[in-house]
């Protein structure tokens, strides 16, 4: 009988380093990556040009809407606000006092701390409604219409302060 081949001797002869793999011989320095695409100095200025403008406009907005000298929206707030507190100051509600201004075919009431001297009259009722008339316990009364005032007809009645 004949002796046993030696080991490893019909074994294909193996590539050293590094064994061989199907589909050819592999370069050396380990398995191939994918390529990345090398970033482009274009693409990073085009991305810093739609950065600066998002956040450049939003600051011209911030700017333009508190300091606008021709009305940015912050100073038609402002003057809707002043228009309220000033239709507030003339028109007393129910136990205001109020200083009696204007003419009298247009007499105009101006809300006034009770406690000062120029604290004529005391805002009694409103009658809703038009061609109401106030009771004897009043010394003058205020009509207003609507074509005047949005709220409808209504009668203010006052007394002496």
């Amino acid at each position: 009988m004949s002796a046993p081949p030696p080991p490893y001797q019909n074994q294909p002869p193996q590539q050293y380093p590094y064994p061989q793999q199907p589909g050819g011989p592999q370069q050396p320095g380990g398995p191939q990556r994918p390529q990345q695409r090398q970033a482009s100095p274009l693409r990073g200025l085009i991305t810093a040009v739609i950065v600066l403008a998002v956040f450049g406009g939003g600051a011209w907005y911030v700017w333009n809407y508190n300091t606008d000298p021709n009305g940015g929206k912050a100073k038609a707030e402002a003057s809707a606000s002043a228009r309220a507190e000033e239709n507030k100051k003339y028109s007393p509600q129910t136990g205001d006092c109020i200083d009696m201004q204007g003419t009298a075919d247009a007499p105009r009431p101006l809300v006034v701390d009770c406690g000062s001297s120029q604290a004529e009259y005391k805002t009694g009722d409103r009658l809703d409604g038009s061609g109401q008339k106030c009771g004897p316990q009043y010394d003058t009364s205020i009509v207003y219409t609507g074509a005047r005032f949005r709220s409808g007809n209504y009668t203010l009645c006052f007394t002496k302060a």
